[in-house]
């Protein structure tokens, strides 16, 4: 079995995993679930020893986080678990650091329904789908599948590389940083916020060829395309409730740093990204909409704007002031930021982990996967998009109790000529 290196005691959080310490509340999920919706029933016994199979081959998601006294920091958790529990009717909710014996990972099933949850402060989505898959076919193994190792999934039977706990963002940052700078306040796309720990969550299924083909017509990549409708989508939204006085529309882009600085760190490694509209100069067409994202999301494709982003951010824990301030000033400095700089100038967020590419052993035992995020710090529904095998599943999740922003999105696809599946879950406490 996996053993983690003796010499590993504790480690820093990466630049990602400050903020979200900071902001986890009970009011803030940074919690984020992927969902294999598998051809059969789960076996809770064959999962749940897979999961002590895999946990070991991956420290940086075997941790507990400790508050110090300048800096949270994540040392190796000893303590039983995690377990398998059968699943919940709200997912993501908050984690709370000194329950579950410390686990920041859960685990959840629900007749053919396979659940992972990760705390945003351990990794991002990259990092978490090569676990995830890992998962997956130690699971199918220990179900008599065959599953090789290699194409993004790690044998467990090894010893965790150094690379995969590296933090990139210390790594790829330089000497010149962009300024900071808030954007203009945006649509909040906001509106009645339900009860608390009531996550309404709505998945469309499609046919990845029929979304790549209607994006290819544009001229756009999936992402292009599907961020485009939704600013197209919010913005009508707008102009129904406040069509006299129009605020900027802008959504949140994760953009995976893999793509453009070597690295095989697990950990977070992401940055965001934010194209947008302005409708106060006047109404856009989809087409109009396309080629804006098309032209900002290229425009933000440069390794050197990139580093510069990469460096602002890392200044603030690099900054030393700023290290010796305690945590408990550090977090409300921290939320305040984000409030203004993190929330204030958005609308929402769209984000593409990516494909689940699987080998043929695989395949045939899952149908799709699915991803959803947390709830947010405003009640606002917030979008995820993820392909498997031929499915691409698209969810919108949050607190909010209208439904316009899915309901539009979908009717739009649907119009576009694609054909989608809406499912929604019943929540509650």
């Amino acid at each position: 079995m996996a053993k983690e290196p003796q010499a590993k005691k504790w480690y820093r959080l990466d630049n990602a995993g400050i903020l979200y310490s900071a902001l986890q509340t009970e009011h803030y999920s940074a919690i984020y679930r992927f969902t294999a919706v598998m051809a059969r029933p789960v076996d809770p016994q064959a999962l749940q020893r897979a999961i002590q199979r895999t946990m070991p081959r991956f420290p940086g998601f075997s941790v507990c986080i400790r508050r110090g006294l300048f800096w949270y920091y994540l040392e190796p958790n000893h303590r039983p678990g995690p377990f398998l529990k059968e699943d919940v009717r709200c997912p993501c909710r908050p984690v709370r650091f000194q329950e579950d014996n410390g686990w920041l990972v859960r685990f959840y099933y629900y007749e053919n329904r396979l659940s992972l949850e990760v705390f945003h402060a351990l990794s991002d989505g990259a990092g978490t789908m090569v676990f995830f898959k890992t998962l997956l076919a130690v699971y199918l193994q220990e179900l008599g599948v065959e599953v090789p190792w290699g194409n993004g999934i790690l044998n467990v039977e090894e010893s965790p590389r150094p690379e995969e706990l590296e933090d990139a963002y210390l790594r790829y940052a330089g000497e010149r940083s962009l300024p900071l700078r808030f954007p203009p306040r945006a649509y909040p796309n906001t509106g009645t916020p339900e009860p608390f720990y009531t996550l309404h969550v709505v998945v469309g299924t499609m046919a990845v060829d029929q979304v790549k083909a209607r994006a290819k017509a544009y001229g756009a990549t999936v992402t292009e395309y599907l961020t485009a409708a939704l600013l197209q989508v919010i913005a009508r939204r707008q102009d129904r409730e406040n069509p006299h006085r129009k605020r900027p529309v802008a959504l949140v882009v994760p953009v995976n740093l893999r793509s453009f600085f070597p690295s095989e760190t697990l950990r977070n490694f992401i940055i965001t990204v934010s194209p947008g509209i302005d409708p106060s100069l006047g109404d856009y067409t989809f087409p109009e909409i396309v080629a804006q994202v098309r032209s900002y999301l290229k425009l933000w494709s440069d390794p050197h704007k990139l580093r510069a982003l990469i460096t602002r951010n890392v200044g603030f824990t690099t900054n030393r002031f700023l290290q010796l301030v305690p945590v408990a000033l550090k977090n409300p400095i921290l939320a305040l930021n984000y409030r203004w700089g993190g929330t204030r100038p958005y609308s929402g967020t769209i984000s593409n982990p990516g494909q689940v590419r699987l080998p043929p052993q695989m395949a045939p035992h899952i149908d799709h996967v699915e991803v959803i995020l947390g709830q947010a710090t405003v009640p606002r529904s917030h979008c995820c998009v993820v392909s498997c095998n031929d499915t691409m599943a698209i969810s919108f999740a949050g607190t909010l109790k209208e439904t316009d922003t899915p309901r539009d999105f979908f009717r739009f696809l649907v119009k576009e000529g694609i054909r989608v599946k809406v499912t929604a879950n019943d929540t509650g406490p």
